[in-house]
C-alpha cells in the first residue's frame, strides 16, 4: 500500500455526519438502501458505457451486488462489479458535496431533530449513512479504466478527517467495508439482513446475492456427510418495478421504489403507473414527494426523469422529458423507441422526445389532478403547501395545458377569514353574482395587505369576491395570463377599474355628481400637490379609507413588480400617480374646509403619503413624513 494521505471533509460533509448521527438513530436500517441503491446506480452507468464499448466488461460480465457479514471482525460488506472510482474521484465524491445550494441547506437546520431529520429528505443521505452504523468505513475501489495496482482505499471514522492511498484490487468495482458499532451488530445477522434487502431492494434489477452456507444432506447407506460450503446466492427478485402489472406490485413496493430513485426516505405523496403500447411504446412511473426538495428554486438544481431504453440505465435527471414547473416530479421513463446511444443533445431535437415530453406532461398534471379529487383533502392541500409556486410557472410556460394547469392552482379570497389557500376558479365562478362577468384580484405583499386593501372596499361592500395574491411568482403571472373560460382577469388597482354591470345606472350618476361636486376640491388639491401626481380624482372603489393612489402604467409597474424589478437591478421610469379621494371621508371633509393653504398643503401631502403607504410603496424622505404628521397633530 502506497502512503497515506489525510485529508479534511468538506464544512458541509461535517455538518451532515452531525446531522445523521442525531437524527436517523430510530431509522437506522436506511444506510442498508442507500449503499445498495448507489451500488446499483454503480453498475447502471457501466452498463451504459459498455453498450458501445464491451470490451470494459473484461473477464466479468455478470454485473451484482454482493453482501456479506464476519461476525469475528463485526464488519458488513457491501460489493458491485460497477463503474469504480480512481483516486481523485474518490476524493470528490467521498470528502465533499457537490449539490448546489448545500450552504443554503445548513443555514435552515434548526437543532430540532425531528425538524431537522424530515430535511435530510429532502437533501438526501447516500453514503454518508453508513456513518450511522460504522464507527469506521472503509471504501475500496477500482475503476473500470484502471489497472489492478491504481485501485485506491478510502479510510474515516466520520469525526472530520479521511484517509486516502493507493492499493491493489483484482476486479473492477467498489467494496464498501463497514466496522460496525459494538451495539449494531444486529446487522451482522442474516435475517436482520434478508429481511431488510427484500424490504429495500427487491424491485432493483441488479441481483443482490449473499454468502450462504450449505449444508449437504447425509446421503442413505453412507458412512460420511460431505463438508459444508458456501455459495453466493441471489435473495432479491433483480426485476425492474416498472416492467411489472401495476396489479402485481404493492403500495409498499411502490414506497421503496420511489426511495431507491429519490434517495428521499419519506413515503411519496402519490404516483401513477402507465405502459403505453402503439404509435410509441413506453413505461412511465412518475412520484409526487411529499415534501419539496431545499433547492426547489435553484436554477442550477437538475431535475427530470431516470431514462431507460429498452430497460437499459441511459442519464439521471433526463429534463427533457418533464417541464420546469413540474421539475418536483420524480420517477423513470422506459422508451422503446429511442436509440440507445441517445445523449442530451439528441434529445433535445428528437421528435420521439418532444412526443413522450407531451405525454408525460400530461400523465403527471392528470395525477396531481387525481389528488386534488382526493376525499383526504389534507393530501392536496400538502401538495400545494409546497409546490403551488412551482405549478404557477406553468400558466405561463405552458400555454398548451394552461386550462388543466388553471384547474389545479389555489388562491386565497375574500370568501375566507384566513389565508388558506384552498379556494380554486370554478370555486369562485360558482359564487359569482349574476352580474358579475369577471374575475377580480390583487396582489400585494402579504395576506393581510391584500385582504386589508383599500382597493377591494368596494367590492367587498357588493359581495364580490375577489383572489387575493401576496406571492413573488403573483405578479409576474397575473401579467402574463388575460382570462380563464371566457372570463377577464381584472387588478383591482387598475386605473381603468370595469366593474360591467356591477355598477348599475344610479350609482354611475351618482359618482358623476360627487365629480361635479367637488371640482373645486380635485384641482386644488391637483395645483397643491404638483408634480407629485398626474391628475386627483373621485373614487369608486373607497368606502372606508381616504385615498389611494393608481399607476398611469396601469398596473404595469406596481408597487411589487418594481420592487422586484428594482431589486434585480433594473432602472425603472419615475413613478406618476393618480390620486384617488373618498370625499365622504372624515379626512377628505376636514382638508376640504382648510382655509390656511399652507396646512391645506400639509393635509394633502399626508392624503398621498398615505395612500402611498397602503399600497405598500415606500416613501422618499419618511423623516419628513413623520414631521409632516406631527406639525398637523400638534397644529
Amino acid at each position: 500500500m502506497s502512503e497515506v494521505e489525510k485529508h479534511g471533509f468538506q464544512t458541509e460533509v461535517k455538518q451532515l455526519l452531525n446531522l445523521l448521527a442525531n437524527s436517523l438513530y430510530s431509522n437506522k436500517d436506511v444506510f442498508l438502501r442507500e449503499l445498495v441503491s448507489n451500488a446499483s446506480d454503480a453498475i447502471d452507468k457501466l452498463r451504459f458505457i459498455s453498450l458501445e464499448h464491451p470490451e470494459v466488461l473484461g473477464d466479468d460480465p455478470e454485473f451484482r451486488i454482493r453482501i456479506s457479514a464476519d461476525k469475528d471482525a463485526k464488519t458488513l460488506t457491501i460489493s458491485d462489479n460497477g463503474i469504480g472510482m480512481t483516486k481523485d474521484e474518490a476524493i470528490a465524491h467521498l470528502g465533499t458535496i457537490a449539490k448546489s445550494g448545500t450552504a443554503e441547506f445548513f443555514k435552515n437546520l434548526t437543532g430540532d431533530q425531528v425538524k431537522d431529520s424530515q430535511l435530510i429528505g429532502q437533501f438526501g443521505v447516500g453514503f454518508y449513512s453508513a456513518f450511522v452504523v460504522a464507527d469506521k468505513v472503509t471504501v475500496v475501489s477500482r475503476s473500470y479504466k484502471s489497472e489492478a495496482q491504481d485501485a485506491v482505499c478510502w479510510v474515516s471514522d466520520g469525526s472530520g478527517e479521511y484517509e486516502v492511498s493507493s492499493t491493489t484490487k483484482s476486479s473492477r468495482g467498489t467494496d464498501i467495508i463497514l466496522s460496525l458499532r459494538d451495539d449494531e451488530s444486529e446487522f451482522l445477522e442474516d435475517w436482520t439482513l434478508r429481511s431488510n434487502i427484500s424490504k429495500y431492494s427487491d424491485h432493483i434489477s441488479v441481483p443482490v446475492q449473499m454468502l450462504e452456507t450449505v449444508k449437504p444432506e447425509k446421503k442413505e447407506g453412507e458412512d460420511s456427510q460431505e463438508a459444508e460450503y458456501t455459495e453466493w446466492k441471489q435473495i432479491n427478485d433483480a426485476k425492474a418495478l416498472w416492467t411489472k402489472n401495476p396489479s402485481e406490485i404493492t403500495e409498499d413496493e411502490y414506497k421503496e421504489f420511489y426511495k431507491h430513485i429519490s434517495h428521499d426516505y419519506e413515503d411519496p405523496l402519490t404516483w401513477t403507473h402507465n405502459h403505453v403500447e402503439g404509435s410509441q411504446e413506453y413505461t412511465s412511473l412518475m412520484y409526487v414527494p411529499k415534501r419539496a426538495p431545499f433547492d426547489l428554486f435553484n436554477r442550477e438544481q437538475k431535475h427530470g426523469l431516470k431514462l431507460y431504453v429498452q430497460r437499459v440505465f441511459i442519464m439521471d435527471d433526463a429534463d427533457q422529458f418533464m417541464p420546469g414547473y413540474l421539475r418536483f416530479i420524480k420517477g423513470v421513463l422506459d422508451s422503446n423507441d429511442l436509440p440507445l446511444n441517445v445523449s442530451r443533445e439528441i434529445l433535445q431535437s428528437n421528435k420521439v422526445s418532444s412526443q413522450l415530453k407531451k405525454a408525460c406532461t400530461k400523465k403527471a398534471l392528470q395525477m396531481i389532478a387525481k389528488l386534488a379529487k382526493d376525499e383526504d383533502k389534507s393530501k392536496y392541500t400538502t401538495f400545494w403547501s409546497q409546490f403551488g409556486n412551482v405549478l404557477k410557472e406553468g400558466l405561463v410556460e405552458d400555454y398548451e395545458n394552461r386550462d388543466e394547469i388553471f384547474d389545479l392552482i389555489r388562491f386565497a379570497s375574500t370568501a375566507n377569514d384566513n389565508s388558506e389557500q384552498n379556494v380554486s376558479l370554478a370555486d369562485y365562478i360558482s359564487r359569482m353574482p349574476e352580474k358579475q362577468k369577471n374575475i377580480y384580484y390583487i396582489v400585494a405583499e402579504s395576506y393581510n395587505a391584500a385582504a386589508s386593501s383599500p382597493y377591494i372596499e368596494n367590492l367587498k361592500k357588493k359581495g364580490v369576491e375577489v383572489l387575493l395574491m401576496w406571492e413573488r411568482v403573483d405578479e409576474w403571472v397575473m401579467n402574463q395570463v388575460s382570462e380563464y373560460k371566457e372570463k377577464k382577469f381584472i387588478n383591482v388597482c387598475s386605473s381603468d377599474l370595469d366593474l360591467g354591470e356591477l355598477e348599475d345606472k344610479a350609482e354611475k350618476e351618482e359618482q358623476e355628481a360627487k365629480t361635479n361636486e367637488n371640482k373645486d376640491l380635485l384641482e386644488r388639491i391637483k395645483n397643491a400637490l404638483g408634480e407629485s401626481v398626474s391628475e386627483v380624482k373621485v373614487s369608486s372603489r373607497l368606502v372606508d379609507t381616504p385615498s389611494c393612489v393608481i399607476c398611469n402604467d396601469n398596473g404595469m409597474f406596481t408597487a411589487q413588480m418594481r420592487k422586484l424589478l428594482e431589486a434585480s437591478g433594473q432602472k425603472l421610469p419615475e413613478e406618476k400617480y393618480v390620486l384617488e379621494i373618498n370625499p365622504d371621508h372624515e379626512i377628505i371633509k376636514k382638508l376640504s374646509a382648510e382655509a390656511d393653504e399652507g396646512r391645506f398643503k400639509n393635509w394633502c401631502e399626508l392624503v398621498l403619503d398615505q395612500a402611498l403607504l397602503a399600497d405598500q410603496r415606500g416613501l422618499k424622505d419618511p423623516v419628513a413624513y413623520i414631521k409632516l404628521v406631527n406639525s398637523l397633530l400638534l397644529g
